[in-house]
């Protein structure tokens, strides 16, 4: 009976084990900002729907039930308020894409010479709107595949897999990036208790009452963190010689201008020859800058996460989505990037929106977390 599958299923896992089964919080950041940088590559609203869609998809299927797993809806509302706002920015400041069918016409606002090139109102054409939908688009799509690796890995897991020379600065991404999930909670908390005494929880009377505890909560709980993190020893570090921390300062210094230039390199037509080599240089650099700066850090690892193959899967999946649309990109321009003028309707591309379809490797291959709970 002890070993019969019902035995097993009614017993929970045990720690280690379930420490094990879990995905690298790493695999998902990087899965997810490959899947941004696919949506940078284009404008086609069907292509960065398809992207959407297929985060969407893998944060429905591998979602832990945890407190930061439930901010994808917030990423989701910043990214339409982020379309919202550049439409209107369209509509107002106009926009420098001409057009020929008028929706409608605002009043033109004179202003004083030295604001030339600057319009407020005028004219309101449907190519314009389009253009700033699509590019509104594209920065939805980036602020969504964010917000997909927020709801997907373990904060605190990931703080601890960095680099002991990156960890300070990790300590501040991830105290920031569990304050969205701590304030969302804080507003919902604070509205169910409005709605339970019959006070208004909508409108600027009710976003005045909602909004100025919940500031005083993120306040107060900052300070407790801060006294917290003292208290157990962050932001000390350990005694190492000058000359160390000098060759520290030039390896990482000059590794990252060597990667920019390097990017830059690459990037332009005239670079080509230099971009690489310097890009490659700029790297070692830098890595052995955080090498050497890993010995300032006095921290241990308890338990590591393992890095095994569905860590290289998902990663895989996401790199390789990014890498199809940068040569869709550069192959065809024209069908990741549609005209607005003249307005045509775009189409859907069959191999780049196969290859944005990669990208649902992660909901296969990645642990279900229903079955570790």
């Amino acid at each position: 009976m002890a070993g019969t599958p019902e035995r097993r299923a009614a017993q929970p896992p045990r720690p280690g084990r379930q420490r094990r089964a879990q995905l690298h919080p790493g695999a998902w950041w990087l899965w997810s900002l490959s899947l941004g940088t696919a949506a940078t590559r284009t404008t086609n609203p069907l292509l960065l729907a398809l992207l959407v869609s297929v985060s969407a998809y893998v944060v429905a299927t591998r979602r832990p039930d945890t407190p930061w797993s439930h901010s994808y809806g917030a990423f989701v509302k910043l990214a339409l308020a982020v379309i919202l706002i550049r439409l209107v920015f369209a509509i107002v400041l106009g926009s420098p894409v001409p057009g020929t069918h008028t929706l409608l016409t605002l009043p033109e606002l004179p202003l004083p010479a030295w604001a030339q090139g600057i319009r407020l109102g005028g004219e309101v054409t449907a190519e314009a709107l389009t253009f700033a939908l699509y590019d509104g688009m594209r920065l939805a799509t980036l602020l969504i595949c964010v917000g997909a690796a927020n709801a997907l890995a373990n904060p605190s897991r990931l703080l601890k897999s960095l680099p002991g020379a990156l960890y300070e600065m990790g300590v501040a991404v991830v105290v920031a990036l569990t304050f969205a999930p701590s304030l969302i909670a804080d507003v919902q908390r604070l509205r169910a208790a409005r709605r339970l005494r019959g006070r208004p929880d909508s409108g600027i009377r009710g976003l005045l009452h909602v909004g100025l505890p919940v500031l005083e909560g993120a306040l107060e709980r900052s300070v407790a963190l801060a006294a917290a993190m003292d208290a157990r020893g962050y932001g000390r570090t350990a005694q190492v010689p000058p000359g160390v921390r000098r060759t520290t300062a030039a390896l990482t210094l000059g590794g990252l201008l060597g990667v920019c230039a390097g990017t830059y390199g690459l990037l332009t037509a005239e670079g080509a020859a230099y971009g690489l080599p310097v890009l490659l240089a700029g790297l070692a650099a830098a890595l052995a800058g955080l090498k050497l700066g890993g010995r300032r850090s006095l921290r241990t690892r308890y338990r590591p996460d393992r890095w095994d193959v569905r860590a290289w899967l998902v990663v895989a999946s996401g790199v390789a989505t990014a890498a199809l649309l940068a040569l869709a990109a550069a192959r065809d321009p024209a069908a990741l990037h549609p005209g607005v003028v003249p307005l045509v309707a775009p189409a859907l591309p069959l191999w780049p929106a196969a290859a944005v379809l990669l990208g649902l490797l992660p909901a296969f291959v990645a642990p279900d977390p229903k079955e570790l709970s």
